[in-house]
């Protein structure tokens, strides 16, 4: 069977001159409509109909055959029907294919599955669409009227289905100079990413981002001991990409619960190596670990695994680190190997925080912030809550919000019972709730940047011996930070001071905190991934 691809690609465009041969990630724009008529698995003929001289020469560098198009067929008001029809003329094909250079998103794929339903149904035209209802309006008579019968959600409203340039397949015998219509009509519905048809210089901005997106894959885990800071990380992280990552847990390591309700897709894996072999079968410009430290043999078989992918590690310090592409630890101390990026510049915060400015400092302490992330492994949400019911203490507030990975969530809720003691189980908008209290009391992980942020006087106190290691929560940045594990006794004389702290003092303890620009992190993160 013979099928002809029929590019059409004249010289003149005036809303975006020389819009043809313009560089769209890289590549001129027609060399996407040639390369899919290459790649196809049908398609066996491909020319390009063509007045420009620069057109012709891209496409004999890409090995397809260009028929001159004569001034007659290239004027403004000359049809498309004739000038498929003057292409396929001598060819003799089965199917003819129109194909424009102006829809460069399509996927050689959709387009593959379009040829094979033709040839199924028999159909004599087959026209790409997108369905895209809407409620619409239409003149008649002068007159404006509703295009619908009854107003509904968009998704609720039947299929209204526009053409697109991506495709027009015909049977080679229903091809006139006047039409490529023939009795047996049919769509085939492509997304709308595929469907974007270059006719504005906006058009061009979206191809090139589309084109030019990364196939990103996360790999995350977060429980009661590694803490849920990775994952709060991972799916802010997600956010800032322009296409839907694909995230990656260990299921022997995560509950799925932990990722809260999101939209994102999550893909389980038992075990590293049921990862590997998933990866394997995919293709990522970019893959991001935040599982903590790596080994060196796992780098080294997800290397073997996603051969040309750039990897990157989150807070790695690790062996492993060495054969990263990139290392961002934010909250480890500066590192002399040339692939590490370290330090409170790269701090990505919740995007809700950016909406909130630093606190006012009030004459006295009325209220006090308390939580311990995701998990609190040594339970000092505990050790506090106690304190805090104490008689001394009734007339000061303490919120205090316990996070998805508390094991005995039931048991501190009882605290609600105090008239000075709000508990709080994952809360959907931690910054408002830090910003009505006066000072808080954290570990030395994601939280304590949050406060600093929001210019809070802050307590800190270290999970385990790797939290030790996070410099940034130090006297230097205005933290009170007590080390791990300290006694109830120095927790609670630290509190005292807070409380009765002078206006003056907790200013320039605020004053410190803010003076690290930590808004800008997720900026830098994002700068140092898209320059890979």
């Amino acid at each position: 069977m013979k099928i002809l691809a029929v590019i059409p690609a004249r010289a003149g465009s005036k809303g975006i001159p020389n819009k043809n041969i313009r560089l769209v990630n890289n590549h001129p724009l027609i060399y996407y409509a040639i390369r899919n008529a290459k790649e196809s698995k049908w398609i066996t003929d491909i020319v390009v109909s063509t007045d420009s001289p620069e057109i012709e020469i891209i496409a004999k560098q890409m090995g397809v055959a260009v028929k001159h198009r004569s001034a007659e067929l290239s004027g403004d008001a000359v049809t498309l029907d004739a000038v498929i029809y003057d292409a396929a003329k001598d060819y003799q094909a089965d199917y003819v294919i129109s194909m424009q250079p102006t829809s460069p998103t399509l996927q050689v794929e959709t387009l593959d599955r379009a040829i094979e339903y033709a040839m199924e149904k028999g159909t004599d035209t087959l026209i790409s669409v997108v369905n895209d209802p809407h409620l619409a309006w239409i003149e008649e008579n002068g007159e404006k009227k509703a295009a619908y019968r009854a107003r509904l959600n968009r998704q609720y409203l039947p299929p209204y289905y526009l053409e697109t340039g991506a495709f027009f397949i015909s049977k080679g015998s229903v091809v006139k100079p006047e039409s490529r219509f023939g009795s047996y009509c049919d769509v085939f519905e492509i997304s709308h990413e595929e469907a974007v048809d270059i006719d504005t210089f906006e058009d061009l901005r979206l191809a090139e981002n589309i084109l030019g997106k990364q196939q990103v894959a996360i790999y995350v885990n977060g429980n009661n001991q590694r803490g849920m800071g990775h994952i709060y990380r991972a799916l802010e992280l997600a956010d800032e990409f322009y296409s839907k990552p694909d995230i990656y847990y260990d299921v022997n390591q995560t509950d799925v619960q932990n990722f809260g309700k999101t939209t994102h897709t999550l893909i389980p894996v038992d075990g590293i190596g049921e990862l590997l072999e998933e990866l394997k079968k995919k293709s990522y410009r970019l893959f991001i670990n935040d599982i903590l430290s790596t080994s060196v043999d796992y780098m080294i078989a997800l290397k073997k695994a996603l051969p040309e992918t750039k990897i990157v590690n989150f807070e790695d310090d690790g062996e492993g680190a060495y054969k990263a592409d990139l290392v961002v630890n934010a909250l480890l101390p500066a590192s002399n190997m040339p692939n590490v990026k370290a330090g409170e510049a790269y701090y990505i915060s919740s995007k809700l925080f950016m909406f909130y400015e630093p606190i006012q400092i009030r004459e006295k302490v009325r209220r006090v912030f308390i939580s311990f992330g995701g998990a609190d492994p040594r339970n000092y949400s505990d050790r506090l809550l106690v304190m805090a019911a104490q008689e001394k203490y009734r007339d000061m507030e303490f919120c205090v919000v316990l996070g998805r990975a508390k094991e005995n969530v039931e048991e501190l809720m009882s605290y609600n019972q105090y008239e000075n003691i709000q508990v709080y189980y994952d809360v959907s908008n931690m910054p408002e709730l830090m910003a009505s209290c006066d000072v808080g009391i954290t570990s030395r992980g994601r939280t304590g940047y949050e406060l600093a942020m929001l210019g809070i006087p802050t307590i800190a106190m270290a999970q385990n011996e790797r939290e030790e290691t996070h410099g940034f929560i130090c006297s230097d940045n205005g933290f009170a930070y007590l080390g791990m594990n300290p006694a109830d006794e120095t927790i609670e004389a630290t509190l005292d001071m807070y409380i009765h702290m002078r206006k003056e003092e907790r200013t320039r303890y605020q004053s410190l905190l803010l003076s690290h620009n930590l808004r800008e992190g997720r900026r830098n993160v994002m700068t140092l991934l898209q320059s890979l």
